[in-house]
């Protein structure tokens, strides 16, 4: 992991073109590849990034990062506060909650919960920023991001659209759409999910225990 702390101002150039003004932001290059550019009042949520695969070429003053795509970050280096390499080793991954893994695994089994029609594409479907819980698609065949929580929070929003963002950006699944699904949502989750087009599912995990498994069923 490499951090650089820079004044800086960014450019990308691709589908959509966006700029951000020269200010002090913080740069993170990731051993995958992927490069993403932080400001000081935006949590966890780059300002703009590039998804692996994607490469890096540096120059005096100028950074450029281009995908396979042929879109480009551009970001242009004023002053390098800080540049500092650091090793963090394997990332054991994220281990859930008893409840919340077994939500995710009955959800899984029954996954006409969401509606009729649904179809499981895969259980934990690995990203350039973490396992989406399941991916599935509706009966319309348009792929379906989940994400499950015991209890659904702001953060678990927040964790969608990340994966949504991404998501939305490989032409083979887009448009994916999303679903935030938990055992009780808080209000200003649930407003916030659905205000950015996200539909919320309050999960009954004892009905969701008591069906019929057909995994293993002939006829």
């Amino acid at each position: 992991m490499r951090l650089v702390i820079a004044r800086c101002q960014v450019d990308y150039a691709g589908r959509l073109t966006a700029h951000l003004p020269m200010a002090t932001r913080l740069l993170l290059v990731k051993a995958d590849g992927s490069v993403s550019v932080h400001s000081d009042d935006r949590a966890y949520k780059p300002l703009n990034w590039m998804s692996p695969p994607c490469w890096l070429t540096e120059e005096p003053g100028t950074w450029t990062v281009q995908n396979k795509a042929g879109e480009k970050l551009i970001i242009g280096l004023e002053e390098i506060l800080h540049d500092s390499k650091h090793e963090l080793g394997a990332e054991p991954g994220l281990v859930k909650d008893g409840v919340e893994a077994h939500l995710q695994a009955l959800l899984a089994e029954h996954i006409t919960t969401l509606g009729e029609g649904y179809a499981l594409i895969r259980r934990e479907y690995m990203t350039a920023i973490g396992p989406v819980d399941i991916l599935c698609r509706d009966a319309d065949g348009a792929t379906v991001a989940v994400e499950i929580k015991r209890r659904g929070e702001l953060d678990g929003v927040e964790q969608l659209t990340r994966y949504l963002d991404l998501l939305n950006r490989d032409p083979l699944l887009a448009p994916v759409q999303g679903v935030f699904a938990a055992q009780q949502i808080k209000p200003q989750a649930r407003t916030l999910a659905e205000d950015r087009g996200i539909r919320c599912v309050t999960l009954d995990y004892e009905a969701l225990r008591g069906m019929d498994s057909d995994e293993f069923r002939l006829f």
